[in-house]
């Protein structure tokens, strides 16, 4: 049986619903201090709002010197679902209105073996999350996926690392599955919503949040909103030339940031160089488990290990020297760094902060913060949450 929420009436209702998201339980006199409505007009839509059940009554507000107004919340059933996919794992996690994250799974799971097959695995953590207890049903769901998405229709388009995608009715499939509303967007644009609502984003209204994983994407927020372009590609920087005729790429051009440092990239050279006999720590771990990942090389690193940190450093020249182009352009007040190579540390930022630094311009640079992302694997399930909670908080 489809799970229907209500809706806000009005562009006032929504912001109301908003308001408490982010800020959780308030008092009327509070919330009119924030939005632009007489004392009457938000009386009435704060009783409308409690009519639908979207928000309930929460006891007495502390004293502000007359009566004492009423605290409201949004309702404590309300649950969203959030649900991250990587090229090389998945993260779900059920959270209430307020985008509290009350349960987390991650389990592996290769992008590469298609829709049908990842979809089970949603659903079946999905599942587990509800047999736990946390949730009955949910009131929507957000979706990550690792390539572009044209947003409207929650499609895949031309995936570069998602072979069977193409095309691929996310949204509407999981929509009928789960019984609710869903939206799918871009994982690092839910990874940028997730910094901006819990993580190191949370002031910042204009700001670039860069995700270095199996592939290379970058969120672009603007005024407190994430920009999507005109059919959802914006950001798409993992394939930014960066090596004229360099390596090939999986998206079929050559020299790509991506296909010279991302996890992958930074694997496979990694394995190269511990098979060359360039870096005994790489050899002893290839040796051991037959390949090798951005992990080791992060330990390899940590253990003082040349090659490894010249493979950081490389990469993280190579990154910076992109975002030195992007923040020479868009000159956003943040930049954040995060995925799963970003257990590559400092090393890693410190090279990227050294490219922008020195290429792009003093008025641009400073005060730039360039920080590594505070959530990590909660970003993206956060986002998520946090997109489809958007959608139910408009009007209709």
């Amino acid at each position: 049986m489809r799970r229907m929420t209500a809706r806000p009436a009005n562009a006032h209702q929504a912001r109301l619903l908003r308001l408490l998201r982010d800020g959780g339980p308030n008092s009327r006199a509070q919330l009119g201090d924030q939005i632009d409505l007489s004392r009457s007009k938000l009386a009435v839509e704060v009783d409308r709002l409690l009519e639908t059940g979207l928000v309930v009554a929460d006891g007495l507000a502390a004293s502000r010197g007359g009566r004492r107004s009423h605290n409201i919340r949004l309702a404590p059933a309300l649950r969203f679902l959030g649900v991250d996919i990587g090229a090389t794992s998945i993260d779900v996690a059920v959270t209430n209105a307020e985008l509290e994250v009350l349960g987390h799974i991650n389990q592996p799971m290769d992008v590469r073996e298609g829709p049908v097959a990842v979809f089970e695995q949603v659903l079946a953590m999905a599942a587990k999350l509800k047999a736990s207890g946390l949730a009955e049903e949910f009131d929507g769901a957000g979706i990550g996926v690792p390539g572009p998405v044209r947003f409207p229709e929650g499609v895949p388009v031309a995936p570069p690392i998602m072979p069977g995608w193409d095309g691929f009715p996310v949204r509407e499939a999981l929509s009928q599955e789960l019984g609710c509303p869903v939206l799918v967007d871009n994982d690092v644009n839910l990874m940028a919503m997730g910094e901006q609502h819990a993580g190191v984003a949370r002031s910042v209204g204009d700001f670039l949040c860069i995700k270095i994983g199996t592939g290379i994407g970058c969120g672009i927020v603007v005024g407190g909103q994430v920009y999507r372009g005109t059919t959802g590609s914006a950001g798409d920087i993992g394939h930014i030339q960066v090596e004229p005729d360099g390596r090939a790429c999986a998206c079929g051009n050559r020299g790509c940031l991506e296909a010279h440092f991302s996890g992958a990239a930074l694997a496979r050279d990694a394995e190269e160089a511990a098979q060359q006999g360039r870096s005994p720590e790489l050899a002893t771990r290839f040796e051991a488990a037959g390949r090798l990942t951005a992990a080791d090389v992060a330990a390899a690193a940590a253990a003082g290990d040349a090659t490894a940190l010249g493979l950081i450093r490389e990469g993280g020249n190579r990154t910076g020297q992109v975002i030195a182009g992007l923040v020479s352009f868009f000159n956003p007040g943040l930049v954040v760094i995060g995925g799963g190579v970003t257990g590559l540390g400092h090393t890693l930022l410190a090279a990227i902060r050294t490219q922008v630094y020195r290429q792009s311009l003093p008025l641009a640079t400073g005060n730039l913060p360039i920080v590594l992302g505070e959530l990590g694997p909660a970003a993206g399930v956060t986002g998520a949450a946090r997109l489809i909670s958007d959608h139910l908080f408009s009007p209709a």
